[in-house]
């Protein structure tokens, strides 16, 4: 396969180089100017090439919650947005992925699903703490790191207490896997939540119960304790720009997500349910965490992908809405769009944060990320002359409510290569078989879970 005289974007680049890709047994051959006799070229003249995105932040409910996500659409529809990589959260399948048993079962079902390439994440359940020394130790070859809550709102997946946190990060320090930490204050949330209740049950009921200073308070203590502890910490999904602040201060690293770059408490308060997700949608935070995107306080951008039904965020009071956003499929458009096309970030930073720095903090960037030579033919192929209106319908997820309904993005998803494979194309949809994404070894690690 060639791809021909595409603009691509090379790493460490602020400007698109006219020039062709080579593709061969699933690598990227070689980069010419030379354009060579194949039997498959894809022209794409006047179009972007980037490498696929990594959404190193997604909860595609396989097994067990099926009803909201599996991850044959929530792999589709990442697909249709230029992802060619995902990481998926431990906390929303049953079992839980805390033991070697519990991934091995998720594996089974995944593998047999997904349209592209995807890592797991372990997690270390704070209702289920015995022997999560041991189990993180016979996790840590296949998995990309370890998630834990101080504040969870699942049955399944429990809190953790900065105690037992003190402890999960000296672990990290042992196996050398970050940590992945949802940072809101439990005993502030509790507190606050209890006394929101008794005064109703709108949005900014739910925003009073979880403001600012929850995650502040979080962000601050973990990120201390990381330092002293020599843990390797990551803050997921941060919406607040002084807790980013904070995180980095101290050495650790931080993620946003799109909602929390587009969005504010009034539009939340317009919106209603849609918009529900944990932590809360802030006051006025969004040029704040747009700055920081830009000037590397924040590492990288995910979706945070959490599906759900319809019925689910309509249920009458903001207390039993559905927490969650279909968003994976609008991850790389978004930031495309909205960052790149309005020039607050550089197309060598929107590499950064979406593709490169995802693949570096999780041991897969000797494939995936870039466009060069040997690495794995991830590639999206993006008219930027194009718009596309956002509508929840069309997506391939089975979540189809959005709060960018009615959005025009400024471009539009062509085609999306995995591996050299073709396997979104706007015009005839998904390409490729379900169970043709492959789990991916992390560099160090073993993958022979797959044998």
């Amino acid at each position: 396969m060639v791809i021909r005289d595409g603009l691509v974007a090379i790493k460490g680049e602020d400007e698109f180089k006219k020039i062709s890709i080579i593709i061969e047994d699933g690598k990227i051959k070689e980069l010419t100017d030379t354009i060579p006799l194949d039997d498959e070229i894809i022209d794409a003249e006047g179009l972007y090439v980037l490498p696929g995105g990594i959404d190193a932040h997604v909860h595609f409910n396989t097994p067990g919650f099926e009803i909201r996500e599996d991850f044959y659409h929530g792999s589709c529809f990442a697909a249709s947005g230029g992802i060619t990589t995902v990481i998926d959260m431990p906390c929303t399948s049953l079992p839980p992925v805390t033991s070697l048993a519990n991934l091995k079962t998720k594996l089974e079902v995944v593998k047999q699903q997904s349209v592209i390439d995807y890592l797991f994440y372990g997690g270390v359940n704070g209702k289920d703490l015995s022997d999560f020394r041991i189990k993180m130790k016979e996790l840590a070859p296949y998995v990309a790191g370890f998630k834990c809550y101080l504040k969870s709102g699942m049955e399944s997946f429990g809190s953790v207490t900065y105690a037992e946190l003190r402890e999960i990060l000296l672990m990290s320090s042992e196996l050398g896997l970050p940590i992945l930490l949802h940072a809101e204050d439990e005993a502030y949330i509790v507190a606050a939540e209890s006394e929101q209740r008794k005064l109703g049950s709108g949005v900014d009921n739910y925003y009073y119960s979880r403001p600012e200073a929850a995650e502040i308070i979080a962000v601050s203590r973990a990120a201390i304790m990381a330092e002293e502890t020599g843990g390797d910490l990551h803050i997921v999904h941060i919406s607040t720009g002084e807790a980013a602040e904070i995180a980095v201060k101290h050495g650790v690293s931080v993620e946003t997500c799109p909602h929390y770059l587009a969005f504010c408490l009034e539009d939340f308060r317009k919106q209603g349910s849609v918009l529900k997700v944990a932590p809360v949608i802030k006051r006025h935070e969004q040029e704040n965490l747009w700055s920081q995107v830009a000037d590397d306080t924040i590492s990288f951008v995910t979706s945070d992908h959490a599906a759900s039904r319809i019925q689910d965020k309509n249920t009458g009071s903001i207390w039993s809405d559905y927490g969650g956003i279909s968003g994976s499929g609008l991850l790389l458009p978004y930031l495309f769009s909205e960052g790149y096309m309005t020039q607050r970030i550089s197309i060598k930073r929107l590499l950064e944060i979406v593709c490169e720095n995802p693949a570096k903090r999780y041991g897969i960037a000797n494939i995936k990320g870039r466009i060069a030579e040997g690495y794995d033919a991830d590639l999206v192929l993006i008219d930027p002359h194009q718009e596309q209106m956002i509508s929840g319908a069309d997506f391939l997820s089975k979540g189809r409510m959005t709060p960018f309904e009615g959005k025009e993005f400024k471009c539009k998803i062509i085609k999306t290569i995995r591996r050299g494979e073709i396997v979104y194309d706007f015009n005839k949809g998904i390409t490729s078989e379900a169970g043709s994404g492959k789990m991916l070894r992390v560099q160090g690690g073993r993958n022979e879970l797959l044998d």
